[in-house]
């Protein structure tokens, strides 16, 4: 058996990627496109997307489930953990007070983090209730939509 692994991670990334944008979240893979979303007035949650099976199996499946509700942010953005390294450094800097974590959930409000759902609150959960605390930070930082 012949396999190619750099054409397999290629083909896994892009499936991540494409899941995530599918649910309606805008990828940011440069610092710049992370200053211009985050900077804004408003809330905006940031995933921060990986490869591991928790993203796959538990957050992302979470990221979409969790947008059927009343309050949501005003920018649902993604950035990339270990692909897009500069977007999601700048991203991991306006996580002021966690440590690095992926997969993770930033709800930013004013440029400024409010909480985080980081990977030990993400790992060993079902996706309800990974469910359940994104949906609990949109009803602490957003507005009915």
């Amino acid at each position: 058996m012949d396999l190619n692994f750099d054409l397999y991670m290629t083909d896994v990334v892009n499936q991540a990627r494409n899941e995530i944008e599918e649910a309606g979240y805008e990828q940011l893979t440069s610092a710049d496109e992370v200053d211009s979303v985050l900077k804004q007035e408003g809330t905006s949650l940031v995933m921060v997307n990986s490869v591991c099976g928790c993203a796959g199996g538990i957050a992302r499946p979470a990221a979409t489930h969790a947008l059927h509700y009343d309050k949501l942010p005003d920018r649902l953005v993604t950035v990339f953990a270990g692909q897009d390294k500069e977007a999601t450094q700048r991203a991991r800097d306006y996580f002021e007070g966690y440590a690095p974590s992926s997969p993770s959930f930033a709800l930013i409000k004013d440029g400024k983090v409010t909480e985080m759902i980081e990977r030990h609150q993400i790992e060993g959960h079902d996706v309800m209730n990974v469910i359940t605390q994104l949906q609990n930070l949109f009803d602490n930082y957003c507005v009915e939509k």
